[in-house]
This record gives structure tokens, sequence and C-alpha cells, in this order.
């Protein structure tokens, strides 16, 4: 599984931030990014889907 943030509708909500800060980061506005190339551990699948769930902006899209 991939994860990639849609800097273009990001809002900085951080909540994505909030729920998963192993698989995201962000910069000194609050935008998320994914950290390193967005791939996403076995075991924090399930904290990846609640991030992108819980994104109010849907910028979060997950590859399988």
């Amino acid at each position: 599984m991939r994860i990639k943030v849609d800097t273009e509708k990001c809002q900085g909500h951080n909540r994505c931030y909030s729920l998963a800060p192993e698989l995201f980061d962000v910069d000194d506005y609050g935008y998320a990014t994914e950290i390193d190339d967005g791939t996403v551990p076995s075991e924090l699948e399930d904290k990846a889907k609640l991030a992108a769930a819980n994104c109010p902006e849907f910028a979060i899209s997950i590859e399988e």
C-alpha cells in the first residue's frame, strides 16, 4: 500500500498527522506530505485508511 497527499487540495487541518504521525509530516504552515515515498508498512495500513477517511478535502489517496 502507498499513500499520496495532493498538496493542491491540502488545507492544513493536520488530521492525518494527528492520526498517523508515522506516515505523514507537516511543514511550518501545517500542510501535510507523505513520509519518504509514501509506502505504508502492513502494520500501519489501518492508520493510513483512517487518515484518508478523516481528511476533509479528500487530499489523501491510497494505492493498494
